[in-house]
């Protein structure tokens, strides 16, 4: 207030102007984070239909994908239902867990088995 007249309206400024510094190098490094599998695993007393419904709930696939996967793991013990990131796939194996034991389902104990493991 008190410089109205003075230096700034000669064209001075009170701070100085900065040096220009050098910028530093940046490197970036970026690194793919691994990926995880979502295995389905074969339960006897779980019905087929349960197991469909529960993967195209969760994953969106259609009926034919669905039914693909249960019977890999029906027919050889388990099946690679889903590939990404690591929190996605604890995610997505959640959402399965969380679908519950099939309604009905006297012989069902526990929720559809589902592990997830790292990919080789």
């Amino acid at each position: 207030m008190f410089l109205h007249g003075g230096l700034l309206n000669q064209g001075m400024s009170i701070m100085p102007e900065p040096a220009t510094l050098p910028r530093p190098e940046i490197r970036t490094i970026l690194r793919k984070q691994p990926l995880y599998v979502v295995v389905l695993h074969n339960d006897d007393d779980t019905s087929m239909p349960w197991v469909v419904l529960v993967l195209r709930k969760v994953f969106g696939y259609d009926e034919t994908k669905c039914v693909q996967h249960m019977m890999e793991a029906h027919e050889t013990g388990r099946s690679v239902v889903w590939t990404g990131t690591l929190e996605l796939a604890e995610l997505k194996a959640d959402q399965i867990i969380g679908c519950g034991i099939e309604p009905g389902n006297t012989k069902s104990k526990e929720p559809i088995r589902v592990t997830v493991e790292p990919t080789e």
